[in-house]
């Protein structure tokens, strides 16, 4: 992989103590992943299905953005497409999404959460710097949220 590649990759993982069924539905029930991701979900949290997020957090509160849920695979895979950080278009343009994949793995402790984003070649090059840094402290500290919420929820 050449190094123009590695730079339009994050992929982060924590290891969760908490059984991967357990993961799984706070990654995939829309009611707990708002909870935990500070997002207000409307429209269809499934494959095939357009939801709209509407962020809590008290620094982005309001931001709307859609999300297209890809695949779901019991307790192993979930992924998405989105626009990146703060680079939604005035309209939207599905050849501008990035790619959201999570992936559960058993290991001795509990559940190995990964999640890789790929595909900001297809952001415009004006806001693709800020985009990846934004994704890339946003997907910190939201294994971190994620951490926090199933030590308190399980």
């Amino acid at each position: 992989m050449s190094s123009a590649q590695e730079i339009l990759k994050i992929e982060r993982s924590i290891v969760l103590k908490a059984p991967r069924s357990r993961v799984w539905r706070a990654l995939t029930s829309a009611e707990e992943f708002a909870s935990w991701f500070m997002v207000t979900i409307s429209g269809e949290f499934a494959p095939g299905g357009r939801a709209v997020l509407v962020t809590q957090h008290p620094e982005y509160a309001g931001i709307k953005f859609p999300l297209y849920v890809q695949r779901s695979e019991p307790e192993h895979l979930f992924s998405w497409k989105w626009y990146p950080g703060d680079a939604m278009p005035e309209k939207e343009d599905p050849e501008r999404l990035t790619d959201v994949t999570f992936t559960l793995e058993e290991v001795q402790g509990g559940t190995r959460l990964t999640v890789v984003e790929t595909g900001f070649e297809r952001v415009d090059l004006a806001v693709r710097t800020k985009a990846l840094r934004q994704n890339e402290e946003g997907w910190q500290g939201q294994l971190a949220a994620i951490d926090k919420y199933l030590h308190g929820q399980t």
